[in-house]
């Protein structure tokens, strides 16, 4: 076998590995021994040692989550060995992919086989599985997140069967371990539908706020992919609108790209944020200045070039979603208690939709769904923002993202989802003695 195994392997030495700290350095978790199988075999028989260890077993990717939904302090399994794509099926217009394969890398793979997936998140840093078992998603009319494009997956379960899903094989399980939050099994490979790579034209533009309100839904219906970012304390917004292009390529001028992507986005934007924390009363002001140095732009490229964008700033995410038919009320509500409020916010408000989907605890299960995310910078003091955000979010009957900061447990989201006792009826099944449980999951799903 070429698992590796780093850290105490007796049951006895609980929480005495290396920490493990996620992406935006709010969670730490200290297992007893981090792994790293190199095949589905081999995690299979990982998941049977740590049963008879007594412990408990998480998977992490890249530690993109917000939310503690990977923390253990028994067994975490890094996927770093579980990488590269097994297979294309041309005929069927899937690829098959290791489950800890980074986005990043499968969409440039893709790229070179002539081939995308259909829709995307804006960042793709995240490995598949991570990804798609927390519900990452993009933006789109028509077409929903990257977990809707699976359509099959390979799952090792507690007792460490190898089992494949579909709608044709095991399609109870296929239904909700699309986003199965790591509570169902480990998540070995997954199969997603891909289409001929096609074009993007990109078109970007500055809005007044009560314009964008006033025409959202007219945004959305022409649009394939519309999305949009207001600053807190302007009256400021920036819209996108990507819609397929029959070419020809027009990609963004490198130096202009560079300054607008790089430059503004990430190295101003870390200054300016940094000065925030330091001098909070200098945000609005910053916020003024920010929101107008983003012009108008235009561009035609590929669609991992068009949909995703780097980010170097690290910040804490909350983001709910909501019926889309609440969007607009929600962000007037959003608007008004921040500038109601001594609050003061350095991050722009993004928000997206996507179409109604049919996994179990999607946050687009059953739904048209309109996406409202709030950050704050890393560092800064985040409780009574998203505490109130929080409040509005749940009064238009808002789901949180699994992986981003919220304060919900199993009791406010069985009433969210129609689905969730299904989805915790399997987990019974699956996982009766909670290989699988933290302390997240069982908030969330309860015990």
């Amino acid at each position: 076998m070429s698992t590796r195994t780093v850290g105490p392997t007796g049951p006895g030495s609980a929480g005495t590995g290396s920490p493990w700290r996620n992406w935006a350095g709010n969670v730490t978790s200290r297992p007893v021994r981090e792994v790293s199988p190199a095949s589905a075999e081999e995690l299979a028989a990982e998941l049977r040692r740590a049963t008879r260890d007594g412990l408990r077993v998480k998977t992490v990717g890249t530690g993109h989550s917000f939310t503690s939904i990977a923390a253990t302090d028994g067994v975490l399994i890094r996927p770093d060995l579980l990488t590269g794509i097994r297979r294309i099926d041309r005929e069927a217009m899937t690829v098959t992919v290791e489950s800890g394969t980074p986005l990043k890398r499968l969409n440039v793979a893709l790229a070179r086989e002539g081939l995308s997936l259909t829709n995307m998140g804006d960042i793709m840093e995240q490995t598949v599985a991570g990804a798609t078992s927390t519900g990452t998603h993009g933006t789109g009319r028509d077409s929903a997140s990257i977990a809707a494009q699976i359509r099959a997956l390979e799952l090792v379960t507690a007792d460490g069967t190898v089992m494949t899903c579909s709608e044709k094989e095991n399609p109870e399980v296929f239904a909700a371990a699309r986003i199965g939050l790591g509570a169902l099994g480990m998540v070995s490979a997954i199969t997603f539908a891909v289409e001929p790579i096609f074009l993007l034209t990109a078109r970007e533009e500055p809005m007044r706020f009560d314009r964008v309100i006033a025409e959202f839904d007219q945004l959305h219906a022409e649009n394939e992919h519309f999305e949009f970012y207001w600053f807190p304390h302007t009256d400021n917004c920036n819209t996108k609108r990507n819609n397929r292009s029959a070419g020809p390529a027009a990609p963004l001028p490198r130096l202009g790209g560079w300054f607008e992507d790089e430059f503004l986005s990430n190295g101003v934007f870390q200054a300016a944020c940094s000065l925030g924390r330091a001098v909070p009363p200098a945000i609005p002001a910053i916020a003024r200045i920010s929101s107008r140095a983003l012009s108008a732009r235009t561009y035609t490229d590929i669609p991992y070039k068009v949909f995703t964008s780097p980010r170097r700033v690290r910040f804490l995410e909350m983001e709910y979603a909501l019926p889309r038919e609440a969007a607009t009320a929600a962000l007037r509500e959003l608007k008004a208690m921040v500038e109601g409020s001594p609050l003061k916010v350095s991050f722009p408000v993004e928000v997206r939709t996507a179409p109604a989907d049919d996994i179990a605890l999607s946050t687009a299960s059953g739904r048209e769904t309109a996406y409202i995310a709030v950050h704050l910078y890393r560092g800064t003091p985040h409780r009574g923002y998203f505490t109130a955000v929080e409040r509005i979010m749940t009064a238009h009957g808002g789901r949180p993202h699994w992986g981003k900061v919220h304060t919900r447990d199993a009791a406010y989201l069985a009433e969210a989802y129609p689905r969730f006792a299904e989805f915790t009826a399997l987990r019974d099944r699956l996982d009766p003695d909670r290989l699988f449980a933290n302390d997240y999951l069982r908030r969330v799903l309860g015990d």
